[in-house]
């Protein structure tokens, strides 16, 4: 089975972040560069180091030069450069509509499906494929709940079902009554689980909750609000 991703320990500080910022070039960084850049104490330093090694947010190289104790030089790491990047709301919303805007439907969803495969395959790879569908769900919960998804499993049934309280981009969703963003949704998770999911539920026809259930046909998948047949190969 593969191991489980730790979960964040709280916010980060906003001193530790200063010091991410402060590495962002993606260079090694000793100690005393760090001190001088920051203008702080070497302890002070060596303090946030230790609370972003932890979290995986920069790692550690040893250098050896002659005899001497060998010393550490520190580096972010590539989930460091995630949490300081640039907010990228404003180019996924333009990127979103301009992916709408295409007029040709069957490269629009060609275009679609291609995004919601590239971004279920990341969970995927995140669960055990061996498992038993509601283990890989209420994983699979998890792991959106760490990207600030608000979601449960609940049993329908005999089958597991995934809530999502709140539509997880909204400013794409831009509050239409248009269902592309849930059938999105509804192909990256069924491209994570390994099993076609549909949408049952949707908040934009007045549900109280998205709601993702195994779908009863494996090929395909109604979505609710527009009457067409979602793709979720």
């Amino acid at each position: 089975m593969k191991p489980e991703p730790s979960p964040e320990s709280g916010p980060i500080r906003s001193v530790d972040r200063e010091l991410l910022l402060a590495m962002r070039s993606g260079e090694l960084f000793g100690i005393g560069e760090l001190t001088e850049e920051l203008s702080v104490t070497a302890t002070a330093v060596r303090q946030r180091i230790e609370r972003l090694l932890a979290r995986g947010l920069i790692d550690r190289e040893k250098v050896v030069a002659g005899r001497g104790r060998p010393t550490y030089r520190y580096r972010i790491t590539e989930q460091g450069k995630r949490i300081t990047a640039a907010d990228s709301t404003e180019l996924a919303e333009a990127m979103w509509q301009e992916l709408l805007s295409i007029e040709d439907p069957e490269l629009r969803n060609r275009m679609l499906r291609s995004v919601a495969t590239r971004l279920g395959r990341e969970y995927a790879a995140q669960l055990d494929e061996n498992a038993p569908l509601e283990e890989r769900m209420r994983v699979l919960s998890r792991l959106l709940k760490s990207r600030r998804v608000v979601s449960d499993v609940i049993s329908a049934g005999e089958l597991p079902v995934l809530d999502i309280n709140a539509c997880p981009y909204p400013t794409l969703a831009d509050g239409s009554q248009d269902h592309s963003m849930c059938r999105l949704e509804e192909q990256v998770l069924s491209e994570a689980l390994g099993k076609p999911v549909q949408l049952s539920q949707c908040r934009l026809d007045g549900d109280s909750c998205c709601q993702f259930s195994p779908a009863v046909n494996s090929s395909t998948a109604n979505s609710p609000g527009d009457g067409t047949t979602a793709e979720v190969d």
